[in-house]
């Protein structure tokens, strides 16, 4: 078990594991510095996962199912926004709603386009493509884990930077977390909150998606029902244990990659799977109680200060 757990595989498996839920982390992130809490992500994954399938085998293409997808993420994003923000639905209500459309109508969707119930095997979908690295390979321990990662691996992890200069170095950004910090100051000095609530929400809706992509085109070669599993839950754990910011995501969420990538290694063993399934899941739990109870105690200390 030690021996695996230090290999280059066990590595390359939790940049497997990690890369739908930091790609929903990066959008929990970007909806939350907006004011907005985008319990959606579970949906949107399931949508995303599924159109990823559909799309990228009508155009025969990764690059034309990943933009497709990623249009459509967003047109999902905008409308969460336009139920919360025009029709003044409460956001946590309309995520549960989105959460279960997702759960049946991706079911649906897949019963129509291509006759099957529990898995998509009837399509023939496009898998986003293994980098090799010319050179890299042939470095020992390092080499496997840098070359023969998935593209859509790599974009997450560019994601991260992308998403820390896009908040905190451009005027967008900055406006952005002026919202979400005080939507009326924001509003004294000529900033329109709901536009720029708008705007996050429809990027948090693209970035979903791409993790989504993942899921179907990445992870796997399919839709299959409910494949999430769960991962946008967890990545909204993740994203408020890291401050709601890229890094402190990306940081949290590599460690319920590991607790993931945990789980496949112990089905080698004779643990039962059901306990083993569990593991990610109760990480989760016991990350958000010690998040949870730090911010209790800091609130504790600074009211004593005051």
């Amino acid at each position: 078990m030690l021996k695996n757990i230090l290999s280059p595989d066990f590595i390359n498996a939790i940049l497997r594991a990690s890369t739908p839920i930091l790609f929903a982390t990066l959008a929990s992130a970007i909806a939350s510095k907006s004011g907005i809490t985008n319990m959606a992500l579970e949906g949107m994954l399931l949508f995303s996962a599924l159109f990823g399938v559909i799309f990228s085998s009508l155009t025969h293409s990764f690059l034309g199912g990943l933009l497709i997808t990623m249009v459509i993420g967003g047109l999902i994003g905008f409308f969460l926004a336009f139920f919360i923000l025009q029709l003044k639905t409460d956001e946590i209500l309309a995520a549960i709603a989105l959460n279960l459309i997702a759960t049946g109508g991706t079911v649906l969707l897949m019963l129509a386009v291509s006759g099957d119930r529990g898995a998509s095997t009837s399509i023939s979908s496009v898998s986003a493509p293994t980098i090799y690295i010319p050179g890299v390979a042939q470095i020992p321990f390092l080499g496997k884990v840098l070359s023969g990662q998935n593209l859509m691996t790599w974009l997450s992890l560019i994601a991260v930077v992308v998403v820390h200069i896009f908040l905190y170095k451009t005027p967008m950004g900055l406006k952005i977390r002026a919202v979400g910090e005080n939507k009326n100051a924001a509003e004294s000095v000529g900033i329109s909150s709901k536009k720029i609530q708008y705007i996050a929400l429809v990027l948090s809706g693209v970035l979903c998606s791409m993790g989504g992509y993942f899921l179907s085109g990445g992870y796997m070669n399919m839709f299959t029902k409910d494949m999430s599993a769960g991962k946008g839950f967890i990545a909204l754990a993740a994203s408020s244990m890291g401050a709601d910011t890229p890094i402190g995501g990306f940081l949290v969420t590599m460690l319920f990659g590991i607790a993931q990538a945990l789980g496949n290694l112990m089905q080698l063993t004779t643990i039962p799977t059901e306990l083993i399934q569990m593991i990610p899941y109760l990480t989760t739990l016991i990350g958000l109680a010690i998040y949870s109870y730090a911010v209790m105690k800091r609130k504790n200390r600074l009211g004593a200060h005051n």
